[in-house]
């Protein structure tokens, strides 16, 4: 290819001039992901207990939805500007059935609510405009601005996504405020949610693009990019540069899965859990960490390494749950017990929320070490669908929770610690089983 050049592993890179506008495509898909938060962090902290099947449905569309979106742009088959201007419009549907569940009547119990209500409660209407189609404009955002961003930052991909996917934590905390502060107009502030979703996701539409094959920006020599010590030190490269069916045939990829699916279970059955206690000051400083410890972590994976780091996300998360079943412990006790319960809910809420979001980028950095850049979207998109599992599990956690929350949240506990003490003895697939970690 004319101009184009190699480094020492033989990647090919095509330098090219900088658009003027690559910052704000960048802020266009930051603001994309904020808009379709309230679709999964607002639902399962306003609406969850009332109808939590609903969220289980929109989980699994909006992990599923991410690998086809990606393969149809990755391939020309669909613009980056069709793909958005339908996500956006899913999005906005989604929300305004998310909010026509908050006028329908209440299942009768709690446990029929958390179940998803009493047999037929949950409508044909909210069953597809929220979970299904909803799920599926999220997944399509989530992916295709996650693509973007990564291949006009190639130097930083990492970085840079695990600023967006912040958002995307951290984007339903004006929701959470205003439903909080006046509970009688959640209806409003998310119908008022899907009007910004589709404007915000709407102009995303028209300006972002991908740039063309194995471009590279100009003003950064590649080839000394890829030769810095210091750098692959910390964040080593992949051995070669996997085809998605290599990367299936590896032990790694299910592992990394399994990660994903174990953490991101706990994630949400926590925003679930803290909510269901009314301290809305306590749901919002959760989320609001969810989102902005992201870009935190992957800022230390690039000092310590992402599997350390990964480890230490995944502890926090499991440290948690043992504070949320603590204070659940003191709960109905004197003015003292009562005191240490809400300090030890805050302390809870504080660990889940810096180890509640942050293991997603840092795992997408993890596909990028393990198996290249090249195929690094499939492959991540494949890992990121072990979500919908994921919210089985929030599911079935926040059922078991009904009659005993200490043991769910202890089991949550351990579902963290368990990839915890399994991240660091993550090896780079192809390398000589000899090689120290």
């Amino acid at each position: 290819m004319e101009n184009a050049v190699r480094d020492w592993r033989g990647r090919s890179y095509l330098p090219g001039p900088v658009p003027a506008d690559r910052k704000r495509m960048f802020w266009l898909s930051w603001a994309a992901m904020a808009a379709i938060s309230p679709l999964q962090y607002g639902y399962a902290a306003l609406l969850a207990q009332k109808e939590l099947t609903l969220l289980a449905v929109w989980i699994a569309c909006q992990a599923a939805g991410a690998l086809p979106a990606l393969h149809l742009v990755r391939r020309g088959r669909l613009s980056v500007r069709a793909s958005l201007a339908l996500g956006a419009a899913l999005s906005g549907l989604g929300l305004v059935a998310a909010a026509l569940t908050v006028a329908a009547p209440p299942a009768e119990g709690a446990a029929a609510a958390l179940a998803g209500g009493a047999p037929g409660s949950v409508s044909l209407a909210a069953l597809t405009g929220y979970g299904l189609l909803g799920g599926l404009g999220a997944g399509l955002v989530y992916g295709v601005c996650g693509e973007v961003v990564s291949s006009w930052f190639p130097e930083r991909p990492a970085a840079r996504v695990g600023l967006i996917t912040g958002a995307f934590g951290y984007g339903a905390v004006p929701l959470l405020l205003w439903a909080g502060i006046a509970p009688g107009a959640t209806q409003a502030a998310f119908i008022t949610a899907a009007a910004v979703a589709v404007a915000v996701i709407g102009a995303a539409a028209r300006h972002l693009r991908l740039p063309p094959a194995l471009w590279w920006p100009g003003d950064v020599d590649p080839r000394t990019h890829a030769l810095d010590a210091a750098r692959l030190r910390v964040t080593p490269e992949a051995a070669k540069q996997f085809l998605l069916a290599q990367a299936l045939r590896t032990r790694t990829l299910p592992a990394l899965a399994l990660i994903l699916t174990c953490a991101g279970a706990v994630s949400v059955f926590d925003v679930i859990v803290v909510a269901g206690t009314g301290t809305w000051g306590a749901v919002a400083l959760m989320v609001a960490l969810n989102g902005a410890s992201r870009s935190v972590a992957m800022r230390c994976s690039e000092l310590f390494g992402r599997r350390r780091v990964l480890a230490a996300v995944l502890g926090a998360l499991a440290v948690g749950q043992v504070l949320l079943a603590a204070g659940g412990a003191h709960v109905g006790g004197s003015p003292a017990q009562a005191t240490v319960s809400a300090g030890l809910l805050w302390l809870g809420a504080i660990a889940a929320g810096l180890g509640g979001g942050a293991f997603y980028p840092l795992l997408a950095s993890l596909v990028r070490e393990f198996f290249g850049t090249e195929r690094a979207g499939e492959i991540h998109a494949v890992i990121y669908s072990a979500k919908a599992l994921a919210g089985v599990g929030a599911v079935a956690l926040a059922m078991a929770a009904l009659t005993a929350p200490g043991a769910a949240l202890l089991t949550a506990a351990t579902l963290a610690a368990l990839p915890a003490l399994a991240a660091p003895r993550l090896r780079i697939p192809g390398l000589p089983a000899t090689i120290p970690l």
